[in-house]
């Protein structure tokens, strides 16, 4: 028999950055699990794609673009959802960007982007929300952090310091939010191609270096992680809250590989 509180059913989510790499991967997980989920994104494209895949798995879905940084359109996506669905029981936060250069060259406008993608349009979701999430005295909330969150990365500075915040977003969400009934948690993934990274892996002396420190010899696939995102996601993690899964093939125990 299956473990029970892993089933999904019934409950709605909004998986943020949900249509492209490992936010989609999060959206079709959460649809095989058995949630009705809302992939949303800027380009109005992909959500109807990915909105459709939900559908064909027998889930609801619905198609509403947002912006994470204008917060009038997160408004519009709980809306959107609530009338949907009739409330939002999980949040997945999977919005995000990165650019490789040297931090002495690297632009305040260029920071200032990274965070407020990464950062402060996660601080937007998560209040839009959670504050939804409180008033119902329940709610999973999941923000995408990264092994960069702990380690730093040759030229990416502004994508991991970012990714640090996260995890202590997450954290103080956590402590904040808990006796409301609303879990925050965070998935630290390992190395994943992306559209988002492709170019800096594939063939490259960083993909290389990668996956010399990667026990596993391999990188992950976005699918991986879906896993991760239906247990936080789920009631089996009810007690779990201020946490962050890694899942990255053994990059943060790595010492000695060869």
């Amino acid at each position: 028999m299956a473990y029970s509180k892993l089933d999904l059913t019934g409950k709605s989510a909004v998986v943020i950055g949900g249509t492209s790499g490992i936010g989609r991967a999060i959206t079709l997980g959460l649809a095989e699990a058995g949630a009705d989920v809302a992939p949303t994104s800027r380009r109005a494209d992909q959500v109807e794609s990915t909105a459709r895949e939900v559908e064909a798995l027998g889930r609801r879905s619905l198609r509403a673009t947002s912006d994470v940084t204008d917060r009038d359109s997160l408004k519009a996506l709980l809306d959107a959802a609530v009338k949907t669905f009739g409330k939002v029981d999980i949040l997945v936060n999977s919005a995000g960007r990165t650019k490789k250069a040297p931090t002495l060259d690297f632009s305040e406008k260029d920071w200032n982007d990274i965070f407020e993608a990464n950062l402060t349009g996660m601080v937007r979701a998560c209040q839009i929300f959670g504050r939804h999430m409180l008033e119902r005295r329940y709610g999973r909330i999941i923000n995408v952090a990264s092994i960069g969150s702990f380690r730093g990365m040759m030229e990416v500075s502004a994508y991991s310091a970012s990714k640090a915040a996260v995890v202590s977003l997450t954290q103080s969400l956590a402590v904040e939010w808990s006796a409301g009934g609303v879990c925050v948690n965070a998935i630290a993934p390992g190395v994943f191609p992306t559209p988002l990274n492709q170019k800096l892996l594939e063939g490259t002396p960083r993909g290389s270096e990668w996956l010399m420190r990667t026990p596993m010899k391999r990188f992950g696939e976005v699918q991986e992680l879906a896993g991760a995102a239906i247990y936080l996601a789920s009631d089996a993690a009810s007690y779990t809250t201020g946490s962050v899964l890694v899942v990255d093939g053994g990059i943060l125990a790595s010492g000695v590989n060869q």
